[in-house]
């Protein structure tokens, strides 16, 4: 999970794509933490691509960088703790300008039964469940 978040954070943007009735909505995100031995993303309550996940939370986040690209599939759970959100907002202080861990709008979630696949042109998959 450790070298999944680490090639995250190495691209510094990444996709993920989300389902709204039958179309895929895909957008950038940029966060990507380890609490509590599980990875979390983080977002607003009022956006559309939480929404989108409280319907279906079964997601898919690519990125690439550097010839190598990483597909991490899997469903996201919300964790509405004080104390996840707080863990998001100190790794990522940029962010305390639009969210707080006290306000009704920040939201972290966290990956469950998930699937991350490192691939190349070069070299053979390389896949890691959590």
């Amino acid at each position: 999970m450790k070298e999944v978040q680490e090639f995250l954070k190495s691209c510094g943007v990444y996709y993920l794509a989300t389902i709204e009735d039958d179309k895929p909505r895909v957008r950038p995100f940029g966060t990507a933490e380890i609490f509590e031995n599980h990875l979390y993303i983080q977002t607003g309550k009022k956006k559309d691509v939480y929404k989108q996940i409280e319907k279906n939370n079964k997601v898919e986040i690519c990125a690439f960088n550097n010839g190598k690209w990483l597909r991490v599939s899997g469903k996201l759970i919300p964790d509405d703790r004080i104390e996840a959100k707080k863990d998001m907002l100190d790794k990522n202080p940029d962010l305390r300008g639009m969210y707080n861990e006290l306000d009704d709008n920040t939201i972290v979630l966290y990956f469950e039964d998930a699937t991350a696949t490192f691939s190349s042109f070069t070299e053979e998959p390389k896949i890691i469940k959590f």
